[in-house]
């Protein structure tokens, strides 16, 4: 874990406004040379800031810069085991590297990741302050055996918050995908610290696409959507972080008590390949079917040649066939 140095975040604050800045009022202000100021420069650009330099003007952070406030969350929430942090590797591994010394509910949120990671070890874009990195622990008693639809659980609860914040339209993707109109808009990863039939540790990571800058969506190599494209006025991620917690805060106790059948109708409201025709990756194999939604341990029902089969767990990949 590390964080920006005292000038870098003087520098930070000061281009949050997005007006222009000339490098010798920087300089002044750093207590720094003009080639250092550059430095500086670059540095948040490595990061993922996106700031433009132009002559006689200075430079000017592309977009207005709203950070992440720890305080803001915990009013809006009602819960104060909450840490925003900085810069970190990856915000699932700050809560795993605690384990078990976590209550329910502990929830780390970043303005930047060096490593964030996606499902089969995919890496999650992370440039700093533009999308939401978040992740949240869950203990369950009842082992890891009941917890195969959990992904599912918390896509309608990625849903659910999004559409208190006024955003129609959203869909899943099973097992573990948001998308909007057929465009990746955020992901989950669940990482499980846990032996078969003991008590299960659970880290719930959720990556949310706010707003992509330009130099960041050219490291993606499928189609995605932001909230910025759905909302122009923007997003508060303060809201929708706090939004989030009291979504899953509410649905984790009812999912531990009851499972997925309670939900079944929804995610089927929501499977964005319902009864439409499919391909199943496993390994190097490919399966066709007709997606038939999922059953109440979280299984993709795939009907092939007229049979309905299950499939859930390793890495599997579905895709709409073409």
């Amino acid at each position: 874990m590390s964080e920006l140095n005292e000038q870098g975040n003087i520098l930070l604050t000061l281009l949050a406004d997005g007006e222009f800045h000339s490098g010798e009022k920087i300089g002044e202000l750093l207590g720094v040379s003009r080639t250092s100021v550059n430095n500086y420069i670059k540095g948040l650009q490595g990061i993922g800031v996106d700031i433009y330099k132009v002559p006689g003007r200075g430079y000017q952070s592309a977009t207005l810069i709203k950070l992440l406030n720890e305080q803001k969350i915990r009013q809006l929430c009602g819960y104060d085991n909450i840490k925003v942090e900085q810069i970190v590797d990856s915000t699932n591994q700050i809560l795993l590297d605690q384990i078990p010394h976590l209550e329910n509910g502990q929830t780390c949120i970043a303005e930047y990741q060096l490593a964030g990671r996606g499902r089969r070890g995919r890496t999650w874009v992370s440039p700093f302050a533009s999308h939401l990195y978040f992740s949240f622990y869950w203990y369950f008693d009842s082992g890891i055996d009941k917890i195969s639809g959990l992904s599912l659980l918390v896509g309608i609860a990625v849903v659910n918050t999004l559409e208190k914040m006024g955003i129609q339209g959203v869909s899943l993707k099973w097992p573990n995908d948001i998308y909007y109109q057929g465009k990746k808009l955020a992901g989950i990863l669940i990482e499980l610290n846990a032996q078969a039939t003991a008590a299960c540790h659970c880290v719930i990571g959720i990556g949310i696409n706010i707003k992509m800058p330009p130099e960041q969506a050219k490291l993606i190599n499928q189609p995605w959507a932001d909230l910025n494209a759905l909302i122009p006025t923007g997003v508060d991620r303060n809201e929708l972080s706090a939004i989030l917690i009291k979504e899953l805060q509410y649905l984790l106790p009812r999912y531990e008590k009851s499972g997925l059948t309670p939900y079944l109708s929804r995610w089927f409201e929501l499977d964005c390949f319902l009864d439409k025709k499919v391909n199943l990756l496993i390994a190097d194999t490919i399966t066709m079917g007709i997606c038939r939604g999922v059953n109440r341990h979280g299984a993709l029902l795939l009907e092939i040649e007229g049979q309905v089969k299950e499939f859930i767990g390793g890495e599997i990949s579905l895709r709409l066939a073409n």
